[in-house]
């Protein structure tokens, strides 16, 4: 596995093993992901209320590469009417399409069948590649799946040692469904915890590389946050080492649920 690897979507296209979080990067955005284009992110995850949308549309046009190479993951929120959000998106964002659009969140009201068939029509008419959710249960992935006949690509969530449930995962896998990691670094609150400290010490690693090649091991797709081009490089170093089955054994059990934004959506 290398900064260049891919992971194959149900659709037989494919997306990168990482990408680059933009929640709250609002203060010179443009800047700030084209630098990130530039240390070797290929991968861009946005969505309206990030704030981050025309920025990163100013980089990928100043960064003079070619738009096949990026994969732009853009969101409808659950009150959005599917093709005006999608529409509204890619406007901000100066593209003709986007690589993935997901459901930002399940509608209170249900698993949301009208906006995935809006997806799916988005997705028809060529202005959405694949499509997916994000904050979604395995039993409203099944819902969707149920009413349409058409299996989320992706789903986003919340994940990292410290929160992340294996049943999730293993239903994933089996449906053909790559989780997506947001949060991966837990905002910053758990990098000084003992057991991740020690596994870095001892692998010549900071924590936040440690919980990276922990989600590149289990399978998932971390979207690390950074807005400083040392982060950039740093979280894109987790190439180089492996952490061993003690190490993963360990970092497995510090699980307790726990979430940076008080819960985890995919826990009952």
């Amino acid at each position: 596995m290398t900064p260049e690897s891919r992971i194959e979507l149900r659709s037989g296209r494919e997306m990168p093993v990482m990408g680059l979080g933009t929640w709250q990067l609002t203060r010179d955005t443009a800047e700030t992901v084209q630098s990130a284009i530039e240390a070797g992110y290929r991968m861009i995850d946005t969505a309206v209320d990030y704030g981050s949308q025309r920025g990163i549309g100013e980089a990928i046009r100043a960064s003079g590469i070619d738009r096949d190479a990026l994969f732009v993951v853009t969101k409808i929120e659950e009150t959005d009417d599917p093709m005006a959000g999608v529409r509204r998106d890619l406007e901000e964002l100066q593209l003709d399409h986007a690589d993935l659009t997901l459901i930002h969140r399940p509608p209170p009201e249900g698993a949301g069948e009208d906006l995935w068939r809006g997806l799916m029509e988005a997705r028809e008419a060529g202005l959405v590649r694949d499509i997916g959710v994000s904050n979604y249960r395995a039993e409203m992935i099944g819902r969707l799946s149920e009413a349409t006949g058409v299996v989320p690509a992706v789903n986003q969530v919340e994940w990292s040692p410290f929160g992340h449930e294996a049943a999730l995962l293993a239903h994933h896998r089996e449906a053909g469904i790559v989780l997506q990691a947001y949060s991966p670094l837990t905002r910053g609150e758990r990098l000084e915890d003992a057991v991740l400290m020690e596994i870095g010490r001892r692998r010549g690693k900071t924590p936040a590389q440690v919980l990276i090649r922990w989600n590149l091991q289990r399978g998932s797709v971390p979207l690390p946050k950074a807005n400083h081009d040392a982060h950039f490089r740093e979280n894109l170093d987790v190439f180089d080492f492996d952490l061993d089955a003690r190490d993963m054994e360990r970092l497995d059990a510090l699980n307790a649920h726990w979430s940076a934004l008080g819960s985890l959506p995919y826990v009952d």
